[in-house]
């Protein structure tokens, strides 16, 4: 198994300024929190950093700044993906991807395209990709399913393709993905929910959303999950049952960021279309987090 990306990766979020403007202050503090708490990799970029509404400028500034503030510490990984495959194929180009460790690259939303489409879209995808790359399978936001064929057709043909970040919410076909998987590629949890049993059932842990709030028990959890150690990941597992609910109860990353409003990391600033998370969504979150 791939172990760059064994245990806990967190999707990092974009904090804005109430202007609206990244604040890239409270994305180093974020980072360090991460880094300092014990998960292993950090992803930048993806749909919970809102890259959809972020300028070519400010996605170059917010790597810019993990960057310098991991310092070499942890590997990153750098989200680029889309359903026009030859402007994906085209950032992947012109994007230096020297520190970072992988891309993750989501399968095409809205199109709709079929299993071949989607298998010929990241054949593009990895014959352009100097490094790993890292498949992302989230139906509930493409319209589409990644069937477990797709991506072990891609596995098996592409040594780039070292993993998938698997986000269905359906564990059969978590387990079909396993059973079946080429020795060396990493199966990923997409679901903060599902990840402890992913993770049992030979998975290779989680990129995560509410990992980032909660980063010590968190990577704690997977950390034990990946040594067989049920017994005591679940205790973890349960304590944090509630708030993994509620981030995602209204939107993603406005539930993270009211998390991270509790905290005092940033701001619960999202931009439109998002909207910030409901005063009783908020009430819920702080109330979790004072007697966490």
């Amino acid at each position: 198994m791939n172990s760059k990306f064994l245990g806990t990766g967190v999707a990092l979020v974009t904090p804005f300024k109430s202007d609206l403007s990244v604040d890239h202050g409270a994305l180093t503090n974020i980072v360090n929190f991460n880094i300092e708490n014990g998960v292993e990799y950090l992803v930048i970029c993806g749909t919970t950093g809102e890259v959809v509404t972020l300028t070519k400028e400010e996605k170059k500034e917010v790597v810019e700044t993990v960057v310098k503030a991991n310092n070499g510490r942890v590997p990153m990984v750098l989200g680029i993906g889309g359903n026009n495959t030859a402007l994906v194929v085209e950032e992947i180009k012109s994007t230096d991807l020297s520190q970072m460790a992988a891309i993750l690259s989501v399968s095409p939303y809205y199109s709709k395209p079929t299993q071949e489409g989607i298998y010929q879209h990241f054949k593009a995808v990895a014959e352009a990709c100097p490094i790993d790359v890292i498949l992302y399978n989230v139906p509930g936001r493409t319209s589409k399913n990644m069937e477990v064929s797709t991506t072990l057709r891609l596995a098996q043909d592409f040594e780039n393709v070292v993993a998938v970040k698997e986000a269905g919410n359906n564990i059969a076909q978590y387990y079909e993905l396993i059973k079946n998987k080429p020795e060396g590629f990493a199966v990923i949890s997409g679901d903060d929910d599902l990840a402890l049993g992913v993770v049992l059932a030979g998975g290779a842990g989680v990129i995560s959303v509410i990992g980032q709030g909660f980063p010590r028990e968190f990577s704690e959890m997977i950390r034990l999950g990946l040594a067989g150690n049920a017994k005591e990941a679940f205790k973890l597992h349960y304590k944090l049952m509630d708030v993994i609910g509620y981030i995602f109860e209204e939107n993603n990353p406005a539930g993270i960021k009211g998390v991270f409003e509790a905290l005092s990391l940033c701001q619960d600033t999202v931009r439109l279309p998002l909207v910030p998370a409901s005063d009783a969504l908020k009430a819920k979150i702080k109330s979790f987090v004072a007697t966490f």
